[in-house]
């Protein structure tokens, strides 16, 4: 073999990989970006081994915060590639191996047609005689972020997403060089010991942020996003310097932040969870976010409510808040009919009696006599939902059971999740591990029963704890075995009821993540019960899922002020609606608000599904006085806009994909107000001034 790499070209037309053999027999991904900037020769890139390996016996080269730096993976020699394409979907497969352990890595590639974003995931597979414990795998190491020189990472910065509990998706920016300062100058020295890192620990796996990061240039507008596609908290990745380039690392579950190991026996096999990595050329993040949202719509599990996405009434929000009775609820079934809806979802407290903490109780999921009296009992309500042209739906937290509830006695100890052989109590609650075929079971038989029994066609699955780090004497490890049990057992129910409607929650959005998204339709986005906090959260939603799967509350209050109805309503008329509020209650003009903010949705709702996002102002920070989001089709491009209280009246918004463009602006919504627009098509602005706050509108911009 010469000095010389063999070079693999792999992609398509709109993603080009390369990668490097070199005589040592490495195998290095040297090149990832679009084909029109991927010249041929050789690359140096920065050597980031395409697997970072850490196992007991076989640590890392390099101390330090960083997990590249593994002796396996610098080990792990090109053994041979395949390459196919399947309806629609590029693989290809590297196999690698270790001379040392016996260590084969499969490294899986994949990336569907015409999206510039790479899937990354490992199968590893212990071909040697020996147990090999594992630590952590890496599902996508990349080294080639930045061009091969200092100075490039200068320009970097690194995006991140701060994610709590009525606080979601709070997008930050920081330079890469405050991680990852240059070290260079007169005296030539080695890689530094530390990154960025990020890591998700316990249960949920968007609690505390999101199971995602970037890597922007300010100057060229170059972006790189990834995702972690994992349902656990366990995951973690890293973003510095080697080599004078940005390098990113992608892991699940590792041994440091989640107390995960897996013994790899001799002949068997442990897979990674995925990640995915989207690039835009130009254009700031906007365009690498249309390519992550183009990947997730490609990537997700086919199903007819992602194309019709029904306005959706759920009782909870400002509304009946968990304590729903026949009496109640009646009205606004009504209400609900008459607003346009088209399913109703009786949320949380529809199992419990009036008189008991229900909290604790949780498990059997059988309708409270109490609150439903009559002779049909909940059916009562149901039927109603049904007469009135609704889907019925009903709220259940399926993962739990209360510590006072029958069921946790009735299931066998294996069947919850254990640390030293004593079950795991939070908050009043155990967890189920559907690994167990009994916790499985069970759930079955609830979701078959009101599906198929009730005639239930929306199921709100809410997940209100995080049991910790997992379970058993190994819990990283039985965490993310229950993660993928959860995954497949969600595909069972959709297989069994196909037509059957899912919305992701966890204490609003504390599962955002895309092994998730792509099961369920729905996300719930965030439980903030103010309609001004929720604007950012709105507006940001479609960072972290398609917009037509974002779950926004719309929740009109008969003490509200009409532009105040009319702001509650603009937070959901590009994402997916869900209506809820005292609606029965409201005087008529703003019940006339309401109708003619359902009657819009709905008219453009068609178009959502095809739409990509952008953000006129920047991603929106938790204190912007002025919020703007943007979905764009080719043709059309609506953009809802939020005056906060302490703005100033008017705004300019930026929308550089429509420079030069010939223009008709029309104010979709609310219909009547003092709203006022000037397009400037030689600079792609538009200025709206909006008279008072808080307020909000939506506009729709076509192609004249």
């Amino acid at each position: 073999m010469t000095d010389e790499p063999r070079v693999i070209h792999w992609g398509h037309g709109s993603l080009a990989v390369e990668f490097g053999l070199g005589a040592d027999g490495v195998l290095r991904l040297t090149r990832l970006g679009s084909p029109g900037d991927a010249p041929g020769g050789r690359h140096p890139g920065a050597p980031v081994p395409l697997v970072a390996v850490t196992a007991v016996g076989h640590g890392r080269t390099w101390s330090g915060d960083r997990f590249i730096h593994t002796a396996i993976g610098e080990r792990l020699r090109y053994r041979a590639h395949r390459s196919t394409h399947e309806d629609g979907w590029h693989t290809l497969v590297v196999e690698l191996d270790d001379p040392v352990t016996g260590l084969v890595a499969e490294v899986v590639y994949g990336s569907p047609d015409g999206v510039p974003v790479l899937r990354g995931e490992v199968l590893l597979r212990n071909e040697g005689e020996t147990v090999l414990p594992l630590q952590a795998v890496s599902s996508l190491a990349v080294g080639c972020l930045t061009p091969g020189r200092a100075d490039a990472l200068d320009d970097a910065d690194l995006l991140w997403a701060d994610n709590d509990w009525l606080a979601e998706c709070r997008w930050r920016r920081s330079p890469l060089r405050l991680t990852s300062p240059a070290l260079n100058g007169r005296v030539r020295t080695p890689d530094g010991r530390g990154a960025f890192v990020l890591a998700g620990v316990g249960a949920w796996s968007s609690g505390g942020r999101l199971p995602m990061g970037g890597l922007a240039d300010r100057r060229t507008g170059r972006t790189w996003l990834w995702q972690v596609e994992h349902n656990g908290g366990g995951w973690r990745w890293e973003c510095g310097e080697r080599e004078e380039s940005a390098y990113l690392a992608v892991f699940g579950p590792c041994d440091s932040h989640h107390g995960w190991r897996h013994d790899l026996e001799p002949g068997a096999e442990f897979r990674t969870v995925p990640a995915a990595l989207a690039f835009g050329a130009d254009g700031g993040p906007d365009t690498a976010f249309a390519a992550l949202t183009d990947y997730r719509r490609a990537t997700r599990r086919p199903h007819p409510d992602h194309e019709s996405l029904p306005v959706i009434f759920n009782d909870y929000m400002n509304c009946l808040m968990g304590d729903p009775t026949a009496a109640k609820l009646l009205p606004l079934v009504d209400a609900a009919a008459e607003a346009g809806a088209e399913h109703f979802v009786i949320d949380a407290g529809w199992y419990a009696d009036e008189t008991e903490n229900w909290w604790d109780t949780v498990g059997p999921w059988e309708a409270s006599r109490s609150r439903f009296p009559g002779p049909r009992g909940l059916h009562e309500v149901l039927d109603r939902i049904r007469d009135r042209g609704m889907v019925p739906g009903l709220w259940l937290e399926p993962e739990v059971v209360g510590v006072r509830s029958t069921v946790a006695d009735a299931l066998p100890e294996e069947a919850f999740f254990r640390r030293d052989g004593v079950r795991v109590v939070e908050a009043g609650r155990y967890q189920l591990d559907l690994r167990h075929p009994a916790a499985r079971a069970h759930l079955d038989r609830v979701v078959d029963r009101l599906v198929g029994e009730w005639g239930v066609g929306y199921l709100k699955l809410d997940h209100n704890i995080d049991a910790g780090p997992g379970t058993g004497d190994n819990p990283g490890a039985g965490l993310l075995g229950h993660n993928r049990a959860h995954l497949d057992w969600l595909d069972g129910v959709l297989d069994r009821h196909p037509r059957l409607v899912l919305e992701n929650c966890a204490s609003g959005g504390m599962r955002m993540d895309h092994a998730l998204l792509s099961r369920m339709q729905v996300q719930s986005t965030s439980d903030q019960q103010d309609l001004v906090l929720y604007a950012p959260i709105a507006a940001a939603a479609p960072t972290a899922m398609t917009p037509e799967q974002g779950a926004v509350w719309a929740y009109p209050q008969p003490e509200d002020s009409l532009d105040e109805v009319a702001f509650t309503m603009v937070n959901a008329l590009l994402g997916r609606m869900h209506l809820s509020g005292r609606i029965s209650e409201l005087r008529p003009e703003a019940r006339a608000l309401v109708h003619e903010a359902v009657a819009v949705y709905k008219d453009i709702r068609a178009d959502l599904p095809l739409a990509v996002p952008a953000w006129p102002l920047g991603l929106p920070a938790w204190d912007d006085p002025w919020i703007a989001l943007a979905l764009r089709t080719p043709d059309t491009t609506y953009l809802a806009a939020w005056r906060r209280p302490g703005a100033e009246g008017a705004v300019t918004l930026r929308l550089p994909h429509l420079r030069g463009a010939d223009v008709v602006v029309d104010l979709l919504y609310p219909g009547a107000g003092g709203a006022a627009t000037t397009w400037h098509g030689d600079q792609a602005d538009l200025v709206l001034a909006l008279p008072t706050a808080p307020s909000a509108v939506l506009t729709r911009l076509c192609l004249r």
